[in-house]
């Protein structure tokens, strides 16, 4: 069996509301399957969708049609991606963050805003929770909790921040795989597989050997990235300049 069996992946990097930028990567992405062609094409996104970005909403409800036949996709939970449930369920609580979610430095109020509810801020988290149940669907709220926590295929393992490197693969803690940074960035040792994730931000997609760092900060003015995986490939899709390789940073 191949390191990607037989797929290749197109895995995305953070979205974070930048809907714009996700619709520009996935035109890329039909363009380079319309140019060259794959049996079993497969997109992968890495989480966090909600937060920070222009328009929460739109990208939501653009995700939600993006699992087809002709392209199929899957979809991992991001830490931000939990917030919406969390603050509908408990609007006071710093749920074990440092800041609020309606702390711009979260960025729940843009979520709160791209959904009609504009002003929020952390002093009148309950009158905004109530706010926000009126006007966040159901639909959104279902599609969004039953995001994946990770995906295991062939020698690649994806998770939206990452794993504890003292646990195997398949025991890993949902908090984990939405939060963790330290000892998985700092971690160079063999994980299992190679781990495809997001969560802390990059100025350029980094591959470690044992892992592939791939949200670029594209809600910092930066950019969106896909690291496309076929087999023993490692490339990432560019534009306007197609495919670039995706080496492993010397000294990793």
């Amino acid at each position: 069996m191949s390191k990607t069996e037989e797929y290749r992946i197109y895995a995305i990097g953070d979205i974070h509301g930048c809907l714009a930028e996700l619709e520009n990567m996935q035109a890329r992405i039909k363009a380079d399957l319309a140019a060259r062609p794959h049996l079993k094409p497969l997109v992968i996104y890495l989480g966090d969708y909600m937060d920070r970005g222009p328009d929460c909403r739109g990208v939501l409800e653009n995700l939600m049609k993006a699992n087809t036949s002709a392209l199929p996709a899957r979809f991992l939970y991001g830490n931000h991606d939990s917030y919406p449930k969390l603050f509908l369920n408990d609007p006071i609580s710093l749920h074990g963050c440092r800041y609020h979610w309606l702390d711009p430095v979260m960025g729940g109020q843009i979520t709160l805003e791209s959904y009609g509810a504009w002003g929020a801020k952390p002093e009148k988290a309950e009158a905004f929770s109530d706010a926000f149940s009126d006007v966040y669907p159901q639909a959104h709220f279902d599609w969004i909790e039953g995001c994946e926590r990770s995906i295991h295929i062939g020698g690649y393992f994806f998770a939206h921040a990452g794993v504890d490197p003292t646990r195997p693969l398949d025991q890993q803690l949902e908090y984990d795989l939405m939060w963790i940074r330290q000892p998985f960035l700092s971690f160079k040792e063999d994980l299992g597989a190679i781990v495809v994730h997001g969560h802390t931000p990059v100025d350029e997609v980094e591959n470690h050997g044992n892992r592939i760092a791939v949200d670029t900060g594209a809600v910092f003015g930066r950019k969106l990235s896909c690291l496309v995986l076929e087999n023993e490939v490692q490339e990432l899709l560019l534009e306007p300049s197609g495919r670039a390789p995706c080496p492993v940073i010397a000294g990793a």
